[in-house]
């Protein structure tokens, strides 16, 4: 199954049809989703940069037998587009995840996917001030329109619960990561498509694991260690393999075939999935409120992909 997913994966052509990329759309923010919440569980079991470390070293293996060709041919494409491959493998690969775990340390799944739903809008910001990205009426209308649809599922309808919402030092690691999240979608959108995208995350996962190994063994040194039981074992094969190898496939895919942008609102998305997730897995209510803000952020996904006149 996974061969002939990067097979097709390999194989696609640019499309700016929103039915066409619907599925590149949506698996990533709820793998992503699914990461977060599984990350938070796993918390006590798990230390963060050993999660991180032990989390690309699987993809890697899942990824290298299918990459492997590609890489060698595309050897001299990686050297003469090298500030991007380093700039993506650093802020995609060895930052964003490892902050993300260290703050799910400190703070909640929910202040977790908030903040990850600043993604889009760090993307227009950063696109417009170093970029010179210009936006349509409709990207912003369908971003301001998906961030009320954030914003409904986050307070749960009440303006109120705004001033309930606490912010700790885990917040600012997470922060710190979507940070860099939104630098590696610019940068993978300025990235050749000549250069095959299965090769270049096998690529970006090896030149992440050198900055990461250290972290690890420092960490090991520290004395954190793994609790190893089922659900240490059940985390390190999910995060191994579907929000690391999946839906970053899928979201390069949705880069180079809708854009920055498109494929940056799409986040929107992971308190949606995050939601679903928790009334299907915990057990959680599912308000009118949840209704409501999916419907807005789906109504905004809809709109940032027309196009003006």
């Amino acid at each position: 199954m996974m061969r002939l997913f990067i097979r097709r994966y390999d194989t696609m052509s640019p499309s700016p049809s929103l039915f066409k990329n619907l599925p590149f759309l949506i698996t990533p923010p709820l793998l992503w989703a699914g990461n977060v919440i599984v990350a938070r569980m796993v918390r006590n079991d798990i230390p963060p940069f050993t999660l991180s470390f032990g989390r690309w070293v699987i993809s890697l293996l899942i990824l290298l037998p299918f990459a492997w060709a590609a890489m060698r041919r595309d050897k001299n494409l990686y050297r003469r587009h090298a500030k991007p491959v380093i700039g993506t493998a650093l802020t995609g690969v060895a930052a964003f995840n490892t902050l993300v775990y260290t703050g799910l340390h400190n703070t909640t799944s929910t202040n977790a996917l908030l903040l990850n739903s600043c993604i889009p809008v760090l993307i227009m910001l950063i696109g417009a001030v170093f970029y010179g990205q210009t936006l349509n009426r409709f990207q912003v209308s369908g971003l301001l329109l998906s961030l009320c649809g954030v914003l409904a599922i986050i307070l749960r309808g009440d303006l109120e619960n705004l001033w309930a919402l606490r912010f700790n030092s885990g917040d600012l690691w997470v922060f710190a990561a979507v940070v860099c999240w939104a630098f590696y979608t610019l940068w993978m959108r300025h990235m050749p498509s000549e250069i095959n995208r299965t090769g270049l995350t096998a690529v970006q996962i090896m030149l992440g694991l050198p900055v990461l190994l250290p972290l690890w063994l420092w960490e090991r040194a520290g004395g954190a260690q793994v609790n190893w039981n089922t659900d240490a074992l059940l985390g390190f094969a999910y995060v191994g393999v579907f929000p690391s190898v999946v839906a970053y496939l899928c979201y390069t895919a949705a880069i180079a075939r809708v854009g920055a942008v498109r494929a940056g609102l799409s986040i929107h998305l992971m308190p949606v999935f995050g939601t679903l997730l928790a009334v299907t897995l915990l057990g959680e209510a599912f308000h009118l409120y949840h209704f409501i803000g999916i419907l807005a952020i789906f109504g905004g996904i809809l709109l940032s992909n027309r196009r003006s006149a």
